[in-house]
């Protein structure tokens, strides 16, 4: 069963003695979920307004939004009688207030007094976002406002349509190129701006353009031409690194040891420092990298274990082992808390298995458990734990392993093969693809960073403004100024609401990498809440996923794991090997797909044919293999003939350990995701297992 739960709220106004009840456009919108992604779609506005007995503040909420609402229906003068006043009376839109009053006097085509309000709020706001409309609005017939919106106000989306109309008109603007490739480097065709720049004009670029090119490059990972952007930039430390990182992926390793170098002798003791170090130590030979690992490890503790194991690897090629074990040991004792005692650990524990000592497998992954809780490896460390006692005959050990990694790693893929060995209804690799959860999908995500006014915006359901509002805060900080979590939380859902989701997805889910003690907790009190989860685990494109997975018998929810992994709901993205859309196709399977299911015009790159061909292909994997949900995910990545080789080769008696031996490291991995992601989907949407997992959390120490 498939519910959309929206919120239904009705704003009560009293005009005189009549109450009415407002459902414009800027005031209540329930949505039926006609329009598939989150950009498109009109905002649903949850708060509970004014009434006539309400407050003064609550009343000017009520008459700016019912002012927005006239402006919306093209009544000037009704908005105008709203809006009297009102600027003293809520001074924290104050600004918005006069931009909102400039478009009710031009409805009335009172021009002079539209002007008039604008350049009041230009001057006596000149800081608020609000003023990059006013001048937008004004340039309309004096260009030179146009030319101070792109000097105050570079990152505002008002200026970025001002600069796209000018370039519309002549091309040839490096300037203006510049702001769009530091500011909205994923938006349509900045990336052609970005190599027009450094083809053409290379010579007149400054070091802070570069560096905004040289972003634009990294965060798309084309890392050679990165690394020669960051060359030119500012020479900061994070820029040192960057320029000899990219050469070094490029394989120009001479070239990366001098930016190596030059980061050791500029900036010894910054962090970006103790990378390099490492990197270092990868592109000389065995004794200079020793050296080089050794000054990590004294000036950088943070890094000290993982150098460690890099020394011990060194130290084995040239022939001391003695020493290599030295230094491994040092790790387990000195360091046991790290990931790198835990991979050691585990690589040991692993061994052990494999040779039939379960005893001794099991008393090297324990400590993994106990002592890195944070560690990537510590799910999967609990989950074996639980199969070897199992193996032992020991029942109760792992009944209490299978609830410790559900009640410590709860959202990993390991909780949910616990969760299927204690008996949860979630679907087992055999059975999920036939699994129709209820899913119920609430809407809206309060963003918890930016601006009492970004707030205010926001809750009024003015989404558009607000996010401007936030957009111009955000990127008027400082380059050295970190966002706080909150800040970069809000910023991830502000990309989702642009409809960027991989970008979005990935800057929420890179939280965990906040190293200093305060983002650390407020990540960990973050990830307390169900917006955090909703975000990283997002829902767009629910209509067609439903419709298509309906059609093929296909778990709903399974499907949109798969996609989620696949393109992050990113419907134009392309791999290197050509696949495309939200379900990756490759074009000779669509061609067989479609002509299969009789579709003789598609594109890949439209999420309705995109998931009709994708679905086809995933049901044609679903029915090779018996409806094993495990090996025709496994098959959607790797194709059927090496899946069945591996069913061959290694049987299907242990479905764990058969994953643990695919070959290919890319499709085990790709396999793990998928299921990860079908668990946590069916935490955040599902309330069946959600309420099962909170009353297993009461009854367990700390959820994470």
């Amino acid at each position: 069963m498939w519910k959309i739960l929206t919120p239904k709220t009705f704003l009560l106004i009293s005009i005189g003695s009549i109450a009415t009840i407002i459902l414009g456009s800027k005031m209540l919108v329930t949505q039926n979920n006609s329009n598939d992604n989150l950009a498109t779609k009109k905002p649903i506005i949850t708060p509970m307004l004014a009434t006539a007995s309400g407050s003064s503040s609550e009343n000017s909420r009520t008459s700016f939004l019912l002012a927005a609402d006239l402006i919306d229906r093209q009544q000037g003068k009704a908005a105008l009688a709203q809006l009297q006043g009102l600027e003293q009376n809520y001074p924290l839109l104050a600004p918005y207030i006069l931009l909102s009053k400039g478009k009710a006097y031009q409805l009335e085509n009172q021009l002079s007094e539209a002007e008039k309000v604008w350049q009041k709020l230009a001057s006596n706001y000149a800081n608020s976002p609000a003023s990059a409309e006013a001048l937008y609005l004004l340039g309309k017939t004096n260009p030179a406002y146009w030319q101070q919106a792109i000097i105050k106000f570079p990152s505002h989306p008002r200026t970025h349509e001002i600069i796209r109309q000018k370039l519309s008109q002549n091309p040839n603007q490096p300037n203006l190129m510049a702001v769009l490739v530091k500011y909205t480097p994923d938006d349509s065709g900045v990336d052609k701006m970005r190599d027009r720049l450094v083809k053409e004009y290379s010579s007149q670029l400054t070091p802070e353009t570069w560096e905004a090119i040289a972003d634009s490059y990294w965060v798309k990972w084309d890392y050679g031409p990165a690394g020669k952007a960051y060359a030119k930039a500012p020479r900061t430390s994070g820029n040192l690194y960057r320029a000899g990182r990219g050469y070094h992926i490029a394989n120009s390793k001479a070239t990366a040891k001098q930016f190596y170098l030059q980061l050791l002798a500029e900036y010894p003791d910054a962090p970006d420092t103790g990378w390099g170090l490492r990197r270092l130590a990868t592109i000389v030979n065995k004794k200079e990298g020793l050296a080089y690992l050794d000054l990590a490890i004294q000036k950088f503790p943070h890094h000290a274990p993982e150098a460690l194991l890099e020394k011990a690897t060194l130290l084995d090629g040239l022939g001391s082992p003695r020493s290599a074990a030295q230094a491994r040991q040092t790790v387990l004792t000195d360091y046991k808390n790290s990931e790198s005692a835990a991979q050691y650990r585990w690589n040991m524990a692993s061994k052990k298995a494999k040779a039939g000592d379960l005893v001794s497998a099991w008393q090297w992954a324990q400590p993994i458990v106990i002592n890195n809780p944070d560690s990537k490896i510590a799910p999967k460390a609990g989950f074996w734990i639980a199969k070897w006692a199992t193996k032992l005959n020991r029942p109760e050990d792992a009944t209490q392993a299978y609830q410790l990694v559900l009640a410590r790693f709860p959202r990993s893929y390991y909780a949910w093969r616990s969760a299927v060995a204690l008996g949860w209804d979630v679907g087992d690799f055999t059975t999920v693809r036939y699994k129709t959860p209820e899913v119920v999908k609430i809407e809206r995500i309060f963003p918890p960073g930016g601006s009492e006014t970004f707030q205010e915006l926001y809750k009024l359901g003015l989404e558009e403004e607000a996010w401007a509002q936030f957009q111009t805060e955000i990127s008027d900080k400082p380059q050295s100024t970190n966002l706080t979590v909150a800040d970069e939380f809000t910023q991830g859902l502000f990309k989702l609401y642009q409809g960027k989701n991989l970008r979005g997805i990935n800057q929420i889910w890179y939280l965990e990498d906040r190293d200093t003690p305060e983002d650390k907790q407020q990540w960990q009190q973050l990830r307390q809440t169900p917006e955090y989860w909703q975000a990283l685990y997002p829902f767009p494109f629910e209509n067609t996923i439903l419709k298509w997975s309906k059609q093929r018998g296909l778990n709903p929810l399974l499907v949109t794991a798969l996609i989620r992994q696949e393109s992050r709901f990113e419907p134009e993205i392309e791999s290197s090997a050509g696949a495309l859309g939200l379900m990756q196709v490759i074009p000779p399977t669509a061609k067989t797909a479609a002509k299969n299911i009789g579709l003789s015009n598609y594109s890949l790159t439209k999420p309705e044919d995109n998931v009709n061909i994708g679905t086809y292909y995933l049901d044609f994997t679903h029915k090779k293999y018996n409806n094993n949900s495990m090996l025709a995910v496994a098959s959607y990545n790797a194709g059927p003939n090496a899946v069945a080789k591996w069913v061959s080769r290694y049987g299907l008696k242990d479905v764990d350990e058969f994953v643990e031996k695919i070959p290919y490291r890319e499709t085990k991995g790709y396999v793990e995701s998928v299921f990860e992601n079908y668990w946590n989907y069916m935490l955040v949407y599902n309330p069946e297992i959600g309420k099962q997992f909170k009353d297993l959390a009461s009854d367990n120490v700390s959820v994470n």
